[in-house]
């Protein structure tokens, strides 16, 4: 049975495992070889254990778990641009649990919380344009593909990605958001 709950300090190892193996996986071809088989999992590591250590004040991870194990998370940030709203920064789940509604559910859980903290504000994140499979998930999401520019890679280079935007929490939410 899967789990949600709101990420701690001592969940930083974990996410930042869980997040290198995602990028490892599905980022192979787009970002240079050398950090992926490298210095990504120092990485991901050095920027959740700051982010859990030193939230910031508009942030909010929410963690997946099935029997104690991480299988997923969203990491969002309310308020973080004046057009385009809350910033989903982080949506990773299991390749072997893709499918079984986890992203759905965090990605719900996530407009659930922006609404509670910022009423109507819209959602966006970015997506890489070679990242097909992303992609189908937030055309499934509704997500509408607003715009495509270049992003910084913490590999030191630049990908195309799309920007994907929901311009109200609700769009993300197929049952509403009283129960969370």
């Amino acid at each position: 049975m899967i789990t949600y709950r709101t990420a701690h300090p001592a969940d930083a190892a974990a996410i930042a495992t869980l997040h290198a193996q995602s990028w490892q996986r599905h980022y192979r071809g787009i970002w240079a070889d050398a950090f992926l088989d490298g210095p990504v999992v120092e990485n991901r590591q050095t920027l959740w254990q700051q982010r859990l250590q030193n939230p910031a004040h508009n942030q909010h991870l929410i963690l997946a778990e099935n029997e104690g194990r991480l299988v997923g998370f969203v990491c969002v940030f309310a308020k973080e641009h004046e057009t385009f709203g809350a910033l989903i920064d982080n949506l990773h789940v299991i390749s072997e649990l893709k499918g079984k509604g986890i992203g759905r559910e965090l990605l719900r859980r996530a407009a659930a919380w922006v609404y509670a903290h910022d009423g109507n504000s819209p959602i966006y994140l970015w997506v890489l344009v070679k990242n097909e499979g992303a992609k189908q998930f937030y055309d499934r999401m509704n997500g509408e593909n607003y715009e495509m520019a270049g992003v910084a890679n913490p590999d030191g280079s630049y990908s195309d990605c799309y920007r994907y935007v929901w311009w109200k929490p609700a769009q993300l939410s197929e049952s509403g958001f009283t129960e969370l």
